[in-house]
């Protein structure tokens, strides 16, 4: 059974060529999924319109076990250039910011709504600065910071958009074994970048977008990024 199915899903803006064209993919318990393509082949678009924040045609279904349009079972990392470092906000807020959804206007944090962010910080090793402005991070700091914020509110399918940007090899791979335990524990994943073999050795599956559509589906380390660019444009 599909946590989410999209089904002969178009995404267009204005009279421009569709964003997305007539993509259909079923995301399933366990699954471990890469989307990969060049930068404007669809990739952010497919993301938003997973979690319905853009006009569509198709349909995006949500299985039960993912919830209603009040609340959803699902955690997104957006890009690092999306985020507002100056904003005047800690770590630590920024983590339990991921609860909301799930709370009224100006609803109190609990306790154990801090201690889970202090624990999933700890996991993803920065709890040492929870005090800290978000202004005063490093990139990898920052996505993990946005990665435990993705992740307080127990999503069952986990979205990740270029967790990886702007940050240093040592940080990608621990960005990376944080999210392969997760996967372990049963959390669906889909990771998007144009790294292409970066993605095929992580993940269980790895898609193909261009120019808005689903064009291909690769695996294998040994696949060059020429190679996946060629089948990508059909040469």
């Amino acid at each position: 059974m599909s946590l989410i199915s999209l089904k002969d899903v178009s995404v267009g803006y204005d009279d421009r060529q569709k964003v997305l064209d007539h993509v259909n993919l079923d995301i399933l318990p366990n699954d471990f999924i890469g989307v990969i393509g060049p930068n404007g082949g669809g990739k952010t678009t497919l993301v938003k319109t997973i979690l319905k924040a853009l006009p569509y045609s198709g349909e995006v279904q949500y299985s039960p076990v993912i919830g209603s349009d009040g609340y959803r079972a699902i955690g997104y990392l957006p890009q690092v250039s999306d985020i507002d470092k100056s904003f005047p906000i800690s770590v630590c807020e920024v983590v339990l910011s991921g609860l909301q959804a799930r709370k009224r206007l100006f609803g109190r944090y609990s306790a154990a709504d801090k201690a889970k962010a202090l624990q999933l910080l700890d996991l993803c090793g920065i709890e040492s600065i929870a005090r800290r402005p978000i202004g005063e991070l490093s990139g990898g700091q920052l996505q993990r910071t946005l990665l435990c914020r993705a992740l307080i509110s127990d999503p069952k399918v986990l979205i990740l958009d270029n967790p990886t940007q702007g940050v240093d090899v040592g940080a990608k791979e621990e960005i990376y074994d944080i999210i392969l335990k997760l996967a372990k524990e049963g959390v669906s994943v889909i990771v998007l970048s144009s790294e292409a073999q970066e993605i095929i050795r992580v993940c269980d599956r790895a898609l193909v977008m261009y120019h808005g559509e689903i064009v291909g589906e690769v695996s294998g380390e040994t696949m060059t990024e020429h190679e996946i660019m060629r089948l990508a444009t059909g040469g």
